[in-house]
C-alpha cells in the first residue's frame, strides 16, 4: 500500500469539500446575516486507530487512518450596517429570528430584512412572515406613524403595542442545519429564549455576512495551490512506481 498517495488522494477530497465552501459562500456575501461555511478535519489519535483495529477481522486490511473532513457552519457575528429603514432589524449578540417557513415549518435567521406583506404582517423578502412571542406581527402601513422596534424587541406603531419579537437561541449553534443562505433549521436542539443581557435587538440596522468577496477569493486561491501541490504529489508517486515496475520486469 503506497501511503503517500492515499494521503495525496485524501487531501484533494478535503480540498474539493473546501472549494465547495468557498462557492457557496462567494454567492450568499450579500445576504445580511449569512454564515460562511468552513472546512475542517478531524486529528487521528493513536486510540480512534486502535479502536477500528478492534472491529475488523483481517488486521492487515486496516494499516492506516487519514483524517475525515467535515464542513461546518462559522457563527461569528458581521458588522451591523445603518439603513435608516424601520423595520429592519439586526441583532447584536447571539440569537435568531424565527419565521414562519413554508409548510407552516418554523425557520431561524439573522436576516432583518423585514417589510409588510400584502396583509399587513412584518415578513421576510421570501414572503416568511415574522414571528412574535404571540403570533405574527401585523402593522398598519396607511398610518403615517413609523414603527418602532425597542432593543428588547417590543413593537409598537402609533404608541399601541404590537408584540414583541422572538429572538431565539440554542445551546449549540453549530448542530443547526442550513436550508438556504440566510435560513436554518433547529434540528434536534429545542429552541430557547435568547439571554436578553447579552443579546439585544437594534432597529434601523441590518447585519452583514461573516464574510466577503476578498476573503473568500483569497481561500480560493489557497485551496487551488494545495489541490495542485497534492496532485503533483500523486503524479510523481505514480511515476516512481512506474519506474519501480519496469526495473522488476527488466530483472527477470
Amino acid at each position: 500500500m503506497n501511503v503517500m498517495l492515499y494521503q495525496a488522494a485524501a487531501a484533494l477530497e478535503g480540498n474539493l469539500l473546501r472549494q465547495q465552501a468557498i462557492a457557496e459562500n462567494l454567492s450568499a456575501t450579500s445576504v445580511p446575516g449569512f454564515k460562511k461555511s468552513e472546512v475542517g478535519f478531524s486529528a487521528i489519535s493513536p486510540d480512534m486507530f486502535k479502536n477500528q483495529l478492534d472491529k475488523v477481522e483481517d488486521k492487515s486490511q486496516l494499516q492506516y487512518m487519514f483524517p475525515s473532513f467535515e464542513k461546518q457552519i462559522n457563527f461569528q457575528q458581521g458588522t451591523l450596517v445603518s439603513t435608516g429603514v424601520d423595520t429592519d432589524v439586526a441583532i447584536d449578540g447571539p440569537g435568531f429570528f424565527a419565521v414562519q417557513g413554508p409548510d407552516n415549518k418554523i425557520l431561524y435567521t439573522r436576516d432583518g430584512t423585514f417589510r409588510p406583506n400584502q396583509d399587513g404582517l412584518l415578513a421576510t423578502k421570501e414572503g416568511y412572515p415574522l414571528l412574535g412571542e404571540t403570533g405574527t406581527i401585523r402593522v398598519d402601513s396607511a398610518m403615517a406613524e413609523p414603527v418602532t422596534i425597542s432593543n428588547t424587541g417590543d413593537v409598537s406603531q402609533g404608541g399601541a403595542g404590537l408584540g414583541r419579537l422572538q429572538v431565539i437561541n440554542f445551546n449549540d449553534p453549530t448542530q443547526l442545519q442550513r436550508v438556504a443562505a440566510g435560513y436554518f433549521e433547529p434540528g434536534n436542539q429545542a429552541p430557547q429564549a435568547a439571554d436578553l443581557s447579552s443579546t439585544s435587538v437594534r432597529q434601523g440596522f441590518l447585519e452583514g455576512a461573516n464574510t466577503s468577496p476578498v476573503s473568500e477569493m483569497s481561500e480560493l486561491m489557497t485551496t487551488l495551490r494545495h489541490y495542485e501541490a497534492n496532485q503533483r504529489i500523486m503524479q510523481l508517486q505514480d511515476e516512481h512506481l512506474g519506474k519501480l515496475i519496469q526495473e522488476l520486469s527488466n530483472l527477470n
